[in-house]
């Protein structure tokens, strides 16, 4: 099967439909896809329902598709540093389903993992827990939360081999191993592609039975959301 392909356009061709689900790696800018974004947003795809744990900033990441109003619904941790975000939200404009940040890691583990639910204490006693079915187990109570998998996941790693296995470096190393492994099709943006068997196998965060395709970008631009620097 091959999986790497040219271009960020060419591995998201046959797989972009209006009304789809996408999950995204990334914790504000650090990890993000960026290339596969841009792609995205060049496929005019709409109606989009985007599992993240935020939305990035205004003009950048998936800021960009919220400013172009793909995005029908949000299922994310925080609003951010993305005022656009916030607006479309608090006018209405936009579908948000906040969830806690643990438990939207551990949905898209279990998504992944083929667990259709799992219980946790967070969020009783709060508007997260409106609609859900809660439980008593061992004197306390606990929350069902069921699993998220979608239709297509995009990822940035850092290193791949040809077969797809995968390598996180540092805190890229957030949303991505989970969100890989819960899409139908998984593509990754890595900036690096060895042969297979180059990889040690302990290293190996994501193996690559979860990666369908595979995109190479060797200049990837890493930036801070709010970068503070001491006065000389």
């Amino acid at each position: 099967m091959r999986k790497i392909y040219s271009n960020a356009a060419s591995a998201l061709d046959g797989v972009v439909r209006d009304d789809m689900s996408v999950a995204v790696g990334g914790f504000g800018l650090c990890g993000i896809p960026e290339l596969l974004i841009d792609a995205l947003q060049a496929t005019g795809a709409r109606g989009l329902t985007v599992i993240s744990n935020n939305a990035g900033v205004d003009g950048v990441g998936l800021g960009k598709l919220l400013a172009t109003r793909q995005i029908r619904k949000m299922i994310a941790s925080y609003v951010g540093e993305n005022a656009e975000f916030e607006r479309q939200l608090l006018a209405g404009e936009l579908e948000v389903d906040l969830t806690p940040q643990g438990t939207l890691a551990e949905k898209l583990r279990a998504g992944g993992a083929g667990i259709p639910a799992f219980y946790t204490r967070t969020g009783v006693g709060t508007p997260i827990a409106k609609g859900k079915e809660e439980r008593e187990i061992g004197g306390s109570r606990y929350l069902l939360e069921h699993a998220i998998t979608a239709d297509l996941a995009l990822v940035k790693a850092w290193k791949a081999d040809r077969a797809g296995n995968l390598v996180y470096r540092r805190t890229a190393r957030n949303f991505n191993p989970m969100v890989a492994s819960a899409g139908t099709c998984t593509v990754a943006e890595v900036e690096e592609i060895v042969e297979v068997g180059e990889l040690d196998p302990d290293q190996i965060h994501t193996p690559g039975i979860f990666v369908q395709r595979l995109i190479l970008n060797e200049a990837p631009v890493k930036r801070i959301e709010q970068r503070t620097v001491r006065q000389a």
